[in-house]
Parts: C-alpha cells; structure tokens; sequence
C-alpha cells in the first residue's frame, strides 16, 4: 500500500482522528467489533456466497494470530462473541467454531507477508467474481476507479478451491505491496492497515468492477470504448481516494449505521 505522502484531507476541519488505545484488550475489542460489522454490512450488500468469504483481522498482542468468522455461520449472525481466533497453521486457539480452512490458507500469508496489513477481507462478490472472470485489472475511467489507480494486482494462476498453503503464498506474492489483488476465476481480495479501511477497499472494489463491467457492456453497443482519465488526474484522485485514512474514514458512516441498525453485532 501507498502511504508515504502527506493526507491531503487531513486538512479539513473537525474531522475524527483515527483512534488510539491504551490498552491492548481496548485494541482487540476495537478491531472485533468492527469486524463484526464489516460482515454484518457485507451481508447486507449480498457479498455472502453460501460459506464462501473470510475477513481477518491481526491480533494486537499475538500478531501471528488473526480473528476470523466462524466456519458455518452466516455473515449475519456473526457478532464479536462468536468470533474466533486461529494461528497461520490452521489452529484455532480461541473460540468454539472450526476455521475455514481456504480463509488460514490465504489469510496466513497475507499476514505474514504484510506487516502493515492489520485486516483482509476476501468474499465471492458478484461482480468482483465476473471482473475476474476476465482476466485483467481496472482502468482508470472513473474517480471511484481511480482509488485503485496502480495500487490493485491480478493473480492469473486459479488453481481450484485454496487448500493447499502454496496457493495462499502465490496470492501473496502477486499481491505484493499493493491494498488490492483480482483473483482471476475467483473474486476480489483487499488489505488494509486498519479494519475499516480492508472493509471499505473491498466494497468500493465491488462497486468498482461492478461500474466497469456496465460501461464495457455500453461501450460493446456504441462501438465507443470507455474514456480512460489521464494519468495526472489519476494519480491526483489517487492520493485522495486512495490513502490509509481515507479508507478508514469512508467506513466511518457506514459502521454507523450497521451498529444502528443491529446492534447485536456488538454482542
């Protein structure tokens, strides 16, 4: 991920720093119960594909440990009590549910190669899934795009439902510092430094490739390819969109709402 530049939002006023704890239990239970609520909004937003789709989230004090849904249980009942706790070799090590196993096999590496990548978040989207279909990353022909303007990767090796920890590395490195990775034949993955921003890369990614596929399909009827933005503007948009707080920070409204609307999640 890009983060070395200044944040050029950082400026407005009165908006909310990003929060600092003082202990690491405040830590964990901040980033389990946005976890909770990226699920129950993913959910919401239909990226549940029966069992398929793991968000992680690092621990804070055991960093070789990640929370991750339980196996079998619904994106929408998932709350932070039922949360479980596994290591990079497939052990859950707290909570009463078993792991998916495609979730440790995947996820462990991520981790493990990417020390600034405190959650990610991989589903079967729909549209993220028919994007990858094809074989190619985003063009940058909108502002929204432009978030992931030289920032996503494509792993052009499927190799079937991720089982083997050889697959989990192969993802990892073709993902390499980047928040985004399209898993052709498979769907979408997202990184981020904090819950909120992997949740938020995710869902615009969605939305992203969603906008894309609609304009190629117009395109394929007026002969007229999508105009792409140029590579200034891009890189502007990019530095906007595109930075660790801005991330966080587009989370914010919608972790709002979801607590509103299910406050169960909290549970």
């Amino acid at each position: 991920m890009h983060n070395a530049f200044p944040n050029p939002i950082a400026s407005y006023d009165k908006l909310p720093a990003m929060p600092t704890f003082a202990t690491v239990g405040e830590a964990r239970l901040h980033r389990k119960q946005r976890l909770a609520a990226a699920f129950r909004l993913f959910s919401k937003l239909g990226f549940d594909e029966g069992l398929a789709g793991h968000i992680t989230a690092r621990d804070p004090e055991h960093p070789d440990t990640f929370w991750v849904n339980p196996f079998g249980v619904h994106f929408s009942q998932i709350n932070v009590s039922n949360l479980i706790r596994c290591d990079h070799q497939g052990n859950v090590v707290e909570g009463g549910h078993p792991v998916n196993a495609a979730a440790f096999v995947i996820h462990s590496h991520v981790h493990a190669a990417r020390a600034d990548a405190v959650a990610a978040a991989h589903t079967h989207s729909p549209f993220g899934r028919a994007w990858s279909a094809l074989g190619r990353k985003l063009d940058p022909i909108t502002q929204d795009a432009c978030t992931f303007y030289g920032d996503h990767a494509l792993y052009d090796d499927f190799g079937g439902v991720a089982m083997e920890l050889d697959e989990g590395q192969r993802i990892a490195k073709a993902l390499g510092d980047k928040k985004a990775v399209i898993l052709q034949n498979h769907g979408l993955l997202t990184v981020g430094e904090t819950v909120d921003a992997a949740a938020w890369w995710f869902i615009t990614l969605e939305r992203t490739c969603q906008v894309q596929l609609l304009a190629e399909a117009a395109a394929a009827r007026t002969g007229e390819p999508p105009r792409q933005i140029g590579e200034a503007a891009a890189r502007q948009s990019f530095l906007i969109a595109g930075n660790p707080f801005a991330g966080w920070f587009q989370f914010q409204p919608l972790y709002a709402r979801i607590v509103k609307e299910q406050p169960d999640l909290l549970e």
